[in-house]
């Protein structure tokens, strides 16, 4: 098994072993340990902090991925990796000046819906910067095929230790409010850990020379940091939004119900790894219908794998909200429009891909701009009148439109289409099965009740998707196990 092929198995099940613990924490125990009070602001200090990362970072974590491996000598990359630990405090240290003398409008801004954030407001640059130096050194690290580490760290490690502090707030070993502090020092020795080891794999030779292709790197470090920037706003701005129109309790609400709902975006996760460089050989190789031929299988295949991970969210879902406290219950419709977002972003297949190897790539970065400006104007205007379903209605609306103009691109411009009549069956699948199993409920406890109906869900999606052929690839794959273990059909 090669390097890439090894790592990249690890990486995968780190996640879902890292996606599994977050579960617990977000579904149990930070709502009953922490209370909702404390947990919506735990999550808002960490998404601010997420959201001005990508400033502090300036990009550096993509950029020394991207042209790292462009120098040929010891002297050449030990100058690079000086270049991007060094160069993102020419930002930082303006940065953090500019919020110490806009303080006490800032402490006002953020506050004056919830005073509670008044007392923990530093904490957000102070974890932002361990997040933007953890991604530095996670990107020295995979430069150097040692990605495992750092994804240990990010996926499982940060989720681990949480659950532990969380334990101790249990058991009256940390106080809640000691419970936000230690979550600032956990990221803060994310980022020295990751440090330490990432020096442990290449010395660091520390030297103030710049690199000879420096206007190269900034060019691309500038269309980093937008493009950066609108993906954590896209991720963690409505929570903030929130925290201007909202008692910060909703945004515990809020968070609870995206978690669930962004599940069914994480099995796009690995096939994008693997389409990506197919998607930019044929390009390059000028095969369009062969690229056409990926588009539509991509676009049915993520299709029927999200379909079938958010059906199994949607008719389960009243029964795991009732493991979660009582006040939590109206997230449910939270799940629904977030949910129903990412299921159409995930129907557009290798779309992304297929932009980003063109000349026009930069039209993502403008699309996800006038994104982002539509997600805040929406939300401003829905929060006050509907509240946290506001905010994923917005959400549901600005993302369903971004995907309609990424789509309306790649047909105009390349005459590309992703769509078959297959993707309506598959539609029609999925909804009937929804209304089959969403109004049956089992008497059992809760646990066995999501066990029982997600059984006979994945038995009778597989089978009806297996029966009419939605698509040829996953029946081929049921095809080889059914044969390895000896059945025919």
């Amino acid at each position: 098994m090669g390097i890439v092929l090894n790592q990249s198995f690890k990486n995968t099940i780190i996640t879902y072993i890292g996606f599994g613990i977050g579960a617990i924490n977000t579904l149990y125990l930070y709502p009953v340990f922490l209370g909702a009070t404390f947990y919506g602001l735990t999550n808002y200090i960490t998404s601010a902090a997420n959201v001005i990362m990508p400033l502090f970072a300036i990009g550096m974590q993509n950029t020394l991925v991207k042209f790292y491996s462009q120098y040929q000598t010891d002297e050449e990359k030990s100058r690079f990796l000086s270049f991007t630990v060094l160069f993102p405090l020419l930002l930082i240290i303006p940065l953090l000046l500019i919020g110490l003398v806009f303080y006490d409008e800032i402490i006002f801004f953020v506050s004056k819906k919830n005073a509670i954030v008044k007392s923990y407001i530093w904490l957000i640059p102070f974890i932002g910067l361990c997040m933007a130096y953890f991604e530095i050194f996670y990107a020295w690290l995979r430069v150097n095929m040692h990605s495992v580490f750092g994804n240990f760290i990010k996926e499982v490690g940060l989720r681990l230790f949480s659950l532990f502090l969380l334990i101790g707030v249990y058991y009256d070993w940390l106080s809640v409010e000691g419970f936000v502090y230690a979550t600032a020092v956990l990221y803060f020795l994310a980022f020295l850990v990751t440090m330490l080891y990432a020096f442990s794999i290449q010395k660091p030779t520390f030297q103030f020379t710049i690199p000879v292709n420096t206007k190269d790197i900034l060019i691309y470090t500038f269309y980093i940091i937008l493009s950066g920037s609108v993906a954590n706003l896209l991720l963690d701005g409505d929570k903030m939004i929130l925290n201007q129109y909202m008692q910060i309790e909703n945004i515990a609400f809020y968070s609870v119900a995206t978690y669930i709902a962004l599940v069914i975006s994480v099995p796009s996760r690995a096939m994008h790894q693997i389409v990506y460089p197919i998607t930019a050989k044929l390009m390059h190789e000028n095969k369009h219908d062969e690229l056409n031929q990926l588009y539509k299988k991509t676009s049915i295949n993520l299709q029927i794998v999200g379909g079938f991970v958010m059906l199994c969210i949607f008719v389960n879902i009243n029964q795991l909200y009732e493991l979660v406290p009582k006040e939590y219950s109206g997230g449910i419709a939270v799940v629904f429009m977030i949910g129903l977002s990412k299921y159409f972003d995930l129907i557009l297949g290798n779309n992304n891909a297929i932009i980003f190897n063109t000349k026009y790539y930069r039209m993502v970065l403008y699309l996800g701009l006038m994104l982002v400006v539509l997600t805040v104007v929406l939300n401003m205007i829905f929060i006050p009148i509907f509240g946290i379903f506001g905010s994923a209605f917005a959400t549901l609306l600005s993302i369903t439109l971004y995907s309609l103009a990424k789509l309306l691109f790649v047909v105009k411009k390349l005459n590309l289409y992703p769509f078959t009549k297959e993707t309506i069956s598959s539609m029609l699948l999925t909804f009937a099965l929804f209304l089959v199993f969403y109004f049956w409920e089992f008497p059992f406890f809760q646990l066995i009740s999501i066990a029982l109906k997600s059984i006979l869900v994945t038995i009778l999606y597989v089978y009806l998707n297996y029966r009419f052929n939605i698509s040829p690839d996953i029946n081929k794959v049921i095809d080889n196990i059914l044969r390895k273990i000896g059945i025919k059909i």
